[in-house]
């Protein structure tokens, strides 16, 4: 997939200087990861889309929201491509928190920030101890959904909007996180992948 192809499939508007923002943050991402183990080598040939698409895609369901928190943000997805595309956008100044518990990918996570200029904080912490009000709380690949409605149960009690991306085992995570939980669900089929799912969650509470 082409950067062009990328930005065809989201209804956010993308501009070209986000798009060359991403190739710096592909040519960063390439460079560390050959020592850092930070995303699967052979997922970077798909960058564009298993990527970058998977995380913009969320700016589709929520282009209002300018504050935004990313729990184990790892290696940037989908909090440096959000923070990336919004740095580029119109509105009122935006704030993504990339909120990640190994100091070693902080660092990383610090380098990216500053070498693109980018609205973002890095937070050094488990996400369960930070509070913080944004308008959307956001996760991709960090755990089972039931671990991870505790990790964002803090800022949807702030009023955070939660939308998560999830795999094709979402439907067992779910049920097994039912289990603990109450919670309103909706389920969106992930524009970089039918098997993958965009989940927003509402109404969270413990079950009793």
């Amino acid at each position: 997939m082409t950067p062009d192809e990328m930005s065809a499939k989201l209804v956010f508007h993308v501009k070209h200087e986000a798009v060359a923002d991403l190739q710096k943050f592909y040519d960063i991402l390439a460079a560390q990861n050959e020592v850092m183990n930070l995303v699967g080598p052979a997922t970077l040939p798909d960058y564009w889309s298993r990527h970058v698409l998977d995380s913009a895609q969320l700016l589709d369901h929520r282009p209002d929201a300018r504050t935004w928190a990313d729990l184990g943000a790892g290696a940037g997805f989908p909090g440096i491509v959000i923070s990336i595309l919004l740095k580029h956008s119109d509105g009122p100044a935006p704030q993504v928190y990339l909120v990640e518990s190994l100091t070693k990918r902080c660092r990383f996570l610090q380098s990216v920030v500053d070498d693109l200029d980018l609205p973002a904080t890095v937070i050094n912490d488990r996400a369960e101890k930070v509070k913080l009000k944004v308008d959307v709380v956001t996760a991709r690949a960090v755990a089972p959904m039931t671990r991870l409605l505790g990790f964002a149960e803090g800022f949807i009690h702030k009023g955070a909007d939660a939308w998560f991306l999830k795999g094709e085992n979402v439907e067992s995570e779910l049920a097994d996180a039912g289990k603990t939980w109450t919670f309103d669900v909706e389920q969106m089929v992930s524009a970089s992948d039918t098997r993958g799912r965009v989940i927003h969650i509402r109404r969270l509470r413990r079950a009793r």
